[in-house]
């Protein structure tokens, strides 16, 4: 297919394909003429996962480009793909603050996810996502719930079901390509629903707690 065509399947505009050309995030199509190449379907996945990352994921192009270099690289597991991925998404960590709640925040991470363990890197960005929650919290003297374990036992019996299903252990015969699209959008896409299903839990929640309040 020309440039037209692709532009049309992707739904991307000539001048941003253009753009991914230069960069290097799309790779050249086989060129027929001086000015003219023919592309294919691996251009239009190739397109849906640029735009997924960067639409959906809200991640910048230089971090996109790492993130398709792992995709590239066959030697690079689908473990380590999934993580590429994540650790690209937002929010990201602020800036920590190294006063007594966050040096407090942090060691209660560390030993959560020791006493869980959890298989977690030591630069995974929710490390530091949780510690600077935890330590908002401790600044501000506020409950934390029903507790971090309880959290995490249900984000771990929520996780065992979901990663298998965004991301197959044996690819469920999708390209990596596919496999990573498919990521970004259950990763982002997933979690926006979490947050709904448990502000209305929370509503209902409310309403028969004050019930007779």
């Amino acid at each position: 297919m020309q440039m037209a065509e692709l532009s049309r399947r992707s739904r991307v505009p000539v001048a941003t394909i253009k753009y991914y050309l230069r960069k290097g995030l799309l790779p050249p199509g086989t060129p027929t003429a001086a000015t003219r190449a023919e592309y294919g379907e691996a251009h239009v996945r190739r397109l849906r996962l640029i735009r997924a990352l960067i639409d959906i994921g809200d991640i910048p192009v230089a971090a996109v480009a790492h993130i398709l270099a792992r995709v590239d690289d066959e030697s690079v597991s689908l473990h380590a793909m999934f993580g590429a991925v994540q650790y690209s998404l937002g929010p990201q960590p602020a800036r920590p603050v190294l006063d007594t709640a966050g040096q407090a925040a942090r060691q209660e991470v560390e030993e959560l996810i020791g006493e869980l363990g959890w298989r977690i890197t030591p630069d995974a960005p929710a490390r530091e996502l949780l510690a600077t929650a935890l330590a908002a919290l401790r600044r501000a003297d506020a409950p934390h719930g029903p507790g971090l374990h309880a959290y995490a036992a249900a984000m771990a019996a929520l996780a065992a079901k979901e990663v298998p299903s965004v991301l197959p252990p044996d690819g469920g015969g999708k390209s990596r390509v596919e496999l990573a699209e498919g990521a970004v959008a259950g990763m982002v896409l997933h979690e926006r629903v979490l947050v709904a299903l448990r502000r209305l839990a929370q509503e209902d929640a409310s309403a028969r707690f004050f019930e007779d309040r």
